[in-house]
């Protein structure tokens, strides 16, 4: 990442494609919730925000929709058209579509995005009249302990962890809020308290999730795999501690 971007980064995602779907396999299949909101139907035209490598974008194609996904990371997308998807690299933000989706949708990627603002606009601006946006993301108290382990982690190290917001896990509140003003309406946001276990385990967890957060703390690639085996050590054998945050809302006719 170049220093301009980690010193006011439109996005803190930085991905490794094929580990993240090795070890994030559990965000598309926990995702399903969130697809069966959208409803998509067969002849639609859906645009998917965030669509990572493509795994919950071929899960709306299977359900007869043409389908679009979008993401800002080079690697996501090239694995996501490895599959035969329809995806392109763009940041949500930087969306100029008018009127051209019946739905979209967003899993597991609006809480990277830090232009809330600017992304909310530009996805009320590319759906139809009467379009819906369904999908989740990261709210309020979201993986709060992980977070403060990684972070006490890098402090006792040497390392500083950057002082820019790195997420935004809002509250339903301040959620809604932002999409009202973007001009949505029928605005309907709750948390989903969701703990989740890590199948790769915690260690590997840190190394996949939290790659952007190291490298903007400088943290060199030797010493991450003890760093995170620490974390892992002290946050134990329990869940991780998810909160999700699960929206519907419409763009009026």
């Amino acid at each position: 990442m170049s220093q301009g971007a980690a010193q006011n980064p439109a996005s803190t995602s930085s991905w490794d494609a094929a580990e993240y779907a090795r070890v994030g396999a559990f965000v598309a299949e926990l995702g399903e919730a969130a697809l069966d909101l959208l409803d998509p139907k067969p002849g639609e035209r859906i645009l998917d925000i965030g669509c990572g490598e493509g795994s919950l974008t071929k899960r709306i194609a299977e359900r007869g929709a043409t389908v679009l996904g979008i993401d800002n990371s080079p690697e996501m997308i090239a694995a996501a058209q490895a599959k035969g998807l329809d995806a392109r690299l763009l940041d949500v933000a930087d969306m100029a579509f008018a009127a051209e989706f019946d739905a979209a949708f967003s899993n597991a990627a609006l809480h990277w995005v830090l232009e809330k603002e600017r992304a909310a606009q530009a996805i009320f601006f590319a759906l139809k009249p009467g379009g819906r946006f369904a999908g989740e993301m990261g709210g309020e108290g979201n993986i709060a302990r992980l977070q403060q382990l990684v972070d006490e982690e890098m402090i006792l190290r040497g390392y500083i962890p950057p002082t820019e917001a790195h997420n935004w896990y809002p509250a339903p509140e301040e959620f809604a809020a932002v999409y009202e003003a973007a001009g949505f309406r029928e605005i309907d946001a709750r948390l989903i308290e969701r703990p989740t276990p890590l199948a790769h385990g915690v260690a590997a967890w840190v190394t996949t999730f939290r790659k952007g957060w190291l490298d903007r703390a400088g943290v060199p690639e030797e010493e991450r795999a003890e760093l995170a085996a620490n974390v892992a050590d002290r946050f134990g054998n329990s869940p991780a501690d998810y909160v999700r945050l699960r929206f519907i809302m419409r763009k009026p006719n």
